[in-house]
């Protein structure tokens, strides 16, 4: 007979960054399929699973009625680092647990949070590694405006400065916010070597269009490449055509073309690691999870989540969009996660990063 325990589900499936957290919610619903048919396993899932809308103020009320109303511990969730941040003192208050299946900026390492997707040195600068000597050394940055397009941009500067090159500018939009008549103004004047792209959701797909409409001008026939660490198959549809050529990076990409990408396998396999860990263990759900992982290691089994930082390491895979699929460029084994950066060269040692809270 298999234990039923709860978990949560937090996904914006509907608002301004729906089509990412669509693939996430996905990954996690074929998760917990896969887990409850596996009869070699004694747990299975049943989901509890709030909308926030993608506003900002409803992630934190909404995992509060999660942890409170039902006997979930353990939250599948978020897209943003905005509303990580915003879930992390309820989970503090009710002792749960976020798994956190997207790339994010670094900089963290709640005891609350699972970080199973990449950090910056296991996307941006292997991106970055690649990009400077490929494509050249004048970047162009823009993101959206709030921590994940801050750091991403302070931690491209140190990199790029390290590598001689130059930052010709750095500009942020609103979640939301698809006015971008003076970020094409500056790129048509400063003609970058690459974009690298920070925007979440609709501003993303707005900036690729008026980018593919800036290629008709005769200057400009060959494009600029574009450079992100958070777009994924996911996206493709929600882009378009205009996407066509980006670069990215991830741990994963679809091997025959899916819409999932590593936003889905990341959240699938976070549903069957918590299975793992809880297998055969009674009352394990309710353990705080650096405690959770360390008995785990001693039953020995290996997680995939470091329990001294609470990330997982991850492979960094460099593919570029064509034909509307991702056709893998580069591909360096498993990082171990670095979320804190503490691995910098010695040649960028004299740049200080900011860390926003």
């Amino acid at each position: 007979m298999k234990r039923v325990i709860d978990i949560g589900v937090l996904f914006s499936r509907s608002g301004i960054y729906a089509a990412l957290a669509r693939g996430a919610y996905t990954g996690v619903l074929q998760g917990v399929e896969e887990v409850n048919a596996d009869a070699s396993l004694d747990v299975s899932f049943r989901v509890i699973e709030r909308d926030p809308e993608g506003r900002l103020d409803r992630y934190a009320p909404l995992c509060r009625e999660i942890l409170r109303t039902s006997e979930a511990r353990h939250i599948f969730g978020c897209i943003t680092s905005a509303s990580r941040k915003e879930v992390i003192p309820e989970l503090e208050r009710f002792d749960g647990v976020l798994w956190y299946t997207v790339p994010y900026e670094g900089f963290e390492a709640s005891e609350h949070v699972a970080y199973m997707h990449a950090c910056p040195n296991q996307h941006l600068l292997p991106l970055l590694d690649w990009a400077l000597p490929t494509l050249g050394s004048r970047a162009y940055l823009v993101g959206s405006n709030y921590i994940w397009g801050w750091e991403m941009a302070q931690i491209a500067r140190e990199r790029i400065a390290a590598a001689n090159g130059q930052v010709l500018a750095d500009r942020y939009l609103a979640l939301g916010d698809t006015e971008l008549d003076h970020i094409i103004h500056d790129i048509r004047a400063l003609k970058p070597d690459f974009i690298l792209n920070s925007l979440v959701g609709d501003s993303s797909y707005a900036f690729l269009a008026r980018l593919a409409e800036l290629k008709r001008e005769a200057e400009f026939a060959d494009g600029i490449p574009v450079l992100s660490c958070n777009f994924t198959e996911c996206e493709i549809d929600a882009a378009g055509d205009a996407a066509e050529g980006l670069v990215s990076v991830g741990p994963w990409f679809e091997p025959a073309g899916g819409r999932g990408g590593s936003f889905h396998e990341m959240s699938r396999l976070a549903v069957h690691e918590l299975a793992r860990l809880l297998n055969g263990r009674p009352g394990a759900e309710k353990l705080p999870l650096s405690e959770l992982l360390h008995s785990a290691i001693r039953a020995g089994h290996t997680p995939r989540v470091d329990p001294a930082h609470l990330h997982a390491a991850q492979p960094a895979i460099i593919a570029r969009l064509e034909g509307g699929r991702f056709r893998e460029i580069k591909r360096m084994p498993a990082l171990r996660a670095d979320p804190y950066l503490t691995h910098r060269s010695q040649s960028s040692q004299g740049s200080s990063l900011k860390v926003v809270k």
